[in-house]
């Protein structure tokens, strides 16, 4: 997430430990009264949200029960417990006729503060942390502390009334309103935004993105679309871009270089330019309305030093199915993964990180459980941005003698399933068929591993003609 260069008032909503902004008299996030901070108890007691919580020792604050969701602001989930394996963070399987179909709680952890710097060993590189937690730097509960009384108590139950027809109900006390400004008048939670959670499916390609357990934003985006090449065969395009948490507007820059990568290939596709060299151009469009992003709007206020240093930033993968190939392209540590139909063949990752454990491992000074075991693993090397120092898209063409599945996603996704092998056995069976409900499981995936990040994944199963067996590349 942003970080803001003008400290506020308190480090940390009391209310759910996320940084508010500055001048924000209640947390954008869980919609905490920042004005009145009552002084917390010693234990800081949270509340598993299946788990009645026990009696309250002499003196101590009453947290009342939850009773259908957390008080969070998330709406119900896509990915039923049924539909992923695991266990909810009590250690309760998910499955099972006397399970309730309801997913962990989500939590919130506080960023680090962002750095720009390489390990000795990288000092002529530059890279950026993207100011993500890894999966064993958070708590593990991720259960909010509810900070006031639940709405939805006996006591408080008839207190709202009825929303008139047609209003926007509160999605955590299924009973308030909710007000212009996106909170509820009953409970003042903030609403979900529309990028918490979006999908989107055609004929040949899916995709689903979700804000994660952990931030209080999602900064990833994607786009899908369909076109025709010049001799009237299809082709299908997937872009992902993941913001970079640690840069100023990530969630604007992701939007702006989905975008104009989809659109560059939309307009050079038709045209007959080859996939890998549209591929390239689509990568550069994006990247010039990254850093469009930077520049000084009219009437900048002279003190914001930090708006060019700061510049936003994304990653980007992409793929293209057209005319039996399949073209990659990258620039970051997002990836693309190949899982073929009958799963007894290779699976195969498509990309190469640009990140400080990639570099390590290709100089020979680390193996790659080492470098990605590093707290610089995430540190990139290369982004899309104003203050990138010099812009190298990779792209990569491929032509498979077999029917199978690309994966393109960030690491919100991989960091649960890094290698090939891991990726294909997170991937259901039927995914071929159903790409979306595979893309929902997916995401499922992650936040059954924690959902440290926010987590984007793009499906397009390939099919390949039986007259077109001869193949360039045997391993994928």
């Amino acid at each position: 997430m942003s970080q803001s260069h003008q400290q506020p008032a308190l480090p940390k909503c009391p209310g759910c430990e996320e940084p508010p902004a500055a001048g924000d008299l209640f947390c954008g996030v869980c919609g905490y009264d920042l004005s009145a901070v009552p002084a917390r108890p010693d234990d800081r007691p949270t509340m598993a949200i299946t788990v009645p919580p026990a009696a309250p020792a002499a003196g101590a604050v009453r947290w009342p029960a939850a009773e259908e969701a957390d008080s969070s602001d998330v709406p119900a989930p896509v990915v039923r417990p049924a539909d992923v394996p695991g266990t909810d963070s009590g250690g309760r399987p998910l499955t099972g006729p006397d399970t309730p179909d309801a997913v962990p709680g989500r939590g919130a952890a506080s960023p680090p503060e962002p750095v720009r710097a390489g390990g000795p060993e990288a000092a002529a590189v530059q890279v950026r942390h993207d100011d993500r937690a890894g999966p064993g730097g958070a708590e593990a509960s991720g259960d909010f502390a509810l900070a006031a009384p639940d709405p939805r108590a006996a006591e408080h139950a008839a207190a709202p009334a009825a929303p008139a027809p047609g209003a926007q109900v509160c999605v955590a006390c299924r009973s308030g309103r909710v007000d212009a400004d996106g909170y509820c008048e009953n409970c003042g939670h903030a609403q979900p935004r529309e990028r918490d959670h979006m999908e989107q499916e055609l004929d040949a390609v899916a995709a689903v993105s979700d804000r994660g357990l952990r931030h209080h934003r999602n900064e990833d985006s994607f786009a899908v679309s369909s076109t025709a090449l010049p001799d009237g065969s299809p082709a299908v395009v997937a872009i992902v871009c993941d913001g970079v948490s640690s840069a100023s507007r990530p969630d604007e820059a992701s939007a702006a270089a989905a975008s104009a990568a989809n659109e560059a290939l939309l307009e050079s596709l038709p045209r007959g330019t080859h996939p890998q060299t549209a591929m390239h151009e689509a990568i550069v469009a994006a990247s010039e309305a990254v850093n469009a992003l930077a520049q000084e709007p009219a009437g900048a206020r002279e003190h914001d030093t930090h708006r060019h240093q700061n510049a936003p930033a994304c990653t980007l993968v992409g793929a293209i199915m057209a005319g039996g190939l399949l073209i990659v392209g990258w620039v970051g540590d997002s990836r693309v993964y190949w899982v073929p139909e009958d799963r007894t063949r290779p699976t195969a990752r498509l990309t190469e990180d640009d990140s400080w454990a990639a570099q390590m491992v290709a100089a020979g000074l680390m193996n790659e459980a080492e470098a990605y075991a590093d707290e610089r693993a995430h540190a990139i090397t290369g982004w899309l941005g104003a203050d990138a120092y010099e812009l190298e898209p990779h792209t990569a063409a491929f032509k498979p003698d077999r029917p199978g599945l690309v994966v393109v996603c960030t690491d919100g996704l991989w960091n649960y399933a890094e290698s090939a092998e891991e990726m294909a056995a997170a991937v259901p069976a039927d995914a071929q068929r159903q790409p979306l409900h595979a893309a929902q499981a997916l995401v499922g995936h992650a936040l059954d591993g924690g959902g440290h990040d926010n987590v984007t994944v793009a499906l397009l199963p390939f099919a390949v003609r039986p007259q077109g067996a001869g193949s360039a590349c045997d391993t994928v």
